[in-house]
């Protein structure tokens, strides 16, 4: 059975619609689909109609944002109550945080005489399908690239938008074991996503797995993509020394980008995996 459980629309930062995601993931042989937009349920309505005539399987998924260890932690949660209250109001919170960093990051750029960034990127948003979410760091970058202040959009990343740079502001996520929380009152599975993405030393890493295994958190995403084998391999040993289930996807964002739906690494096969847990759920 192929599975994908970990890809993005442009109800967040992907580049197809929801219906769009679904349809590329079925003619890839996709047969259980999650889609895990930032912070957002706003395609899933979208979603679950195109699962349900695409005959593909689709798992109300979510990537949220939190943050430990002063860094911005992502982590997944799968087959929950998208109408518990715990996760309604913490999504709420999400939203709007994220419109202020994105008026933040249109202030900070427009001191650099880059004018216009949230509107440049909202029409950006809008032409890849409309949302009531905030433009993210990839729409301002588009932006930058209309607009002639970059050659592309990795230079965006580079020079402006990536870590540590004037557009990469830091929001006041909620902390690790509230999202956990959060995601465990609504009944979801949880998985840490892309755990070697954090700047950690291994030390620390293990501190994460411990935080988020004590704050209720059930898997480890071993594989993320096309990243390199020797990190699944990495990720492998920490699975079984922790006794977590394990999750993979492509973190598909955009035809052409990094992955495509349905291709990441092999899952190696003595794992348990995490959606053996919700093979049941219905499409």
């Amino acid at each position: 059975m192929k599975i994908d459980l970990h890809c993005h629309s442009s109800a967040s930062d992907g580049a197809l619609a929801p219906a769009e995601v679904v349809a590329r993931a079925k003619s890839r042989g996709v047969e259980v689909l999650a889609l895990t937009d930032h912070d957002t349920l706003e395609g899933l309505p979208q979603a679950r109609a195109a699962a349900a005539e695409q005959g593909i399987r689709l798992v109300d998924g979510i990537e949220m944002s939190c943050q430990w260890g002063g860094a911005t932690i992502h982590v997944l949660g799968y087959g929950f109550d998208a109408d518990a209250p715990a996760l309604v109001n913490a999504i709420a919170a999400l939203h709007d945080g994220r419109w202020q960093r994105a008026e933040l990051i249109s202030k900070r750029l427009a001191l650099k005489g880059m004018q216009g960034a949230l509107e440049g990127a909202r029409e950006v948003q809008r032409e890849l399908g409309d949302s009531g979410n905030a433009p993210a760091r990839p729409h301002f970058a588009e932006f930058m690239v209309r607009a002639g202040y970059v050659g592309d959009r990795a230079e965006a990343f580079r020079k402006w938008l990536g870590n540590g740079k004037l557009g990469d502001v830091k929001l006041h996520w909620p902390e690790l074991a509230d999202a956990l929380a959060t995601l465990r009152a609504a009944g979801a599975w949880i998985s840490l996503a892309h755990p070697l993405q954090y700047d950690f030393t291994r030390s620390k890493r293990r501190k994460l797995l411990g935080a988020f295994i004590a704050g209720g958190g059930h898997s480890l995403e071993v594989v993320n993509g096309m990243q390199p084998a020797e990190q699944v391999g990495t990720l492998a040993i920490l699975a079984r020394e922790f006794g977590m289930l394990v999750s993979a996807g492509s973190d598909f964002h955009a035809p052409g980008d990094w992955s495509e739906l349905g291709m990441y690494r092999p899952l190696p096969e003595d794992l348990p995996p995490l959606w053996a847990r919700f093979a049941d759920a219905s499409a």
